[in-house]
């Protein structure tokens, strides 16, 4: 990558760079050395520091400045008179040089909000060219990265298969429902979710610290009449609170919620999470609503308790929208995958004849975002 200018600002405090399309960034002496790329300040196989802080000299000047090579910008600093070599492509990615951002709820560049008529329907992907083709698998993958949703088709109808699914990218997340549980009609059910009741759009396990960040599930059979299973995005949800009632917003995502659940003599899980999660740059983090499994709201100061009902009533009114929604009913073969993060999903009732046999697993983003980010850079190159 090209540079126009390199100049040193606050007598070798920092450094400032532009870019050939006006762009500026500074960065920081420090900064600089704390991200040194040599072969003293990192291990030249796994790029792990070798450094801490405080081997960082907190007094640290950049004393000149240049740009080498085929634009790499090379600093000599002290004290020690200490040489550092940057790829320009390098810092043009790190740059930290913005606007504190007010946002109330921005998220990365890499998402995309949605509702029903922006995402008619979920994206979708064959298991076979998933299985085989790694450039198909990285598309795949990065569209439930930016969506937080995706659809899948001929996965064989055994059981596990959706372990298989989970395989593909990440690690299967084993909790108390086992490795792969299954979703259809029981006596005397653990989980409303083994009943042919329909569900509220939700976020799985939010009783859990931390929560499954992905859910699978696939079809083994359907022959019942109904069951068809909606996704709402959560962000958008958000999106939307954050226009039509801020106030609302600020106060879902300031008081924690508390969820839990109880299914056997021998499990009692419990949590406390805002409904909301927002990071104190203003980031959504994540969504969490269930409605089966939220417990008494006691953290929400007494004078505050009707706003806060006021604003969980509107957000799921939003979340409830038809408009919010994308329908669609699984056949045997299909499977689908949820941000367990960000995405909520639900079911309508289905009836008693006829057999609606679901199994689900959940892995968690780490896994998926590392196979994704392996595979965009054998691409790249």
């Amino acid at each position: 990558m090209q540079i126009e200018s390199l100049s040193l600002i606050d007598q070798g405090d920092a450094l400032a760079v532009t870019w050939p399309d006006g762009q500026v960034s500074r960065f920081h002496a420090v900064w600089l050395r704390d991200n040194a790329l040599d072969a003293d300040s990192r291990d030249a196989n796994n790029g792990q520091r070798l450094i801490s802080i405080l081997d960082v000299p907190a007094d640290s000047r950049i004393e000149s400045a240049k740009v080498v090579g085929d634009g790499v910008v090379q600093l000599q600093m002290s004290p020690g008179a200490k040489q550092l070599a940057f790829p320009s492509a390098w810092l043009r990615e790190h740059s930290y040089d913005q606007q504190d951002n007010a946002a109330a709820c921005w998220m990365p560049s890499e998402v995309t909000t949605w509702d029903g008529a922006l995402l008619p329907e979920v994206p979708h992907g064959d298991y076979q060219a998933l299985q085989s083709n790694r450039d198909a698998l990285g598309q795949w993958l990065s569209q439930v990265r930016e969506y937080g949703v995706a659809s899948m088709s001929n996965v064989p109808c055994e059981p596990g298969s959706v372990c298989q699914v989970a395989e593909l990218f990440g690690y299967v997340r084993e909790t108390n429902y086992g490795r792969y549980f299954d979703v259809k009609s029981e006596v005397d059910p653990i989980n409303l979710a083994y009943t042919g009741l329909g569900l509220q759009a939700h976020t799985d396990n939010p009783y859990r610290d931390p929560v499954p960040t992905l859910q699978l599930l696939g079809c083994l059979k359907n022959t019942a009449e109904g069951g068809e299973s909606i996704v709402v995005d959560g962000f958008r949800a958000v999106q939307r609170l954050g226009e039509e009632a801020p106030e609302m917003l600020e106060i879902l995502s300031r008081y924690p919620a508390r969820f839990c659940f109880a299914g056997d003599s021998e499990v009692n899980l419990r949590s406390r999470q805002p409904m909301i999660d927002i990071a104190a740059d203003g980031c959504l983090n994540a969504v969490r609503f269930n409605n089966r499994s939220i417990a008494p709201v006691v953290d929400v100061p007494f004078d505050h308790l009707a706003d806060y009902y006021a604003a969980y009533r509107k957000f799921a009114e939003i979340i409830t929208d038809p408009a919010m929604q994308i329908s669609f009913k699984l056949q045997a073969g299909d499977l689908f995958i949820v941000n367990n993060r960000r995405v909520l999903h639900s079911r309508l009732a289905f009836s008693g004849a006829g057999t609606r046999w679901l199994q689900g697993c959940y892995a968690d983003l780490d896994g998926l975002y590392s196979t994704l980010r392996v595979i965009e850079q054998q691409v790249s190159g």
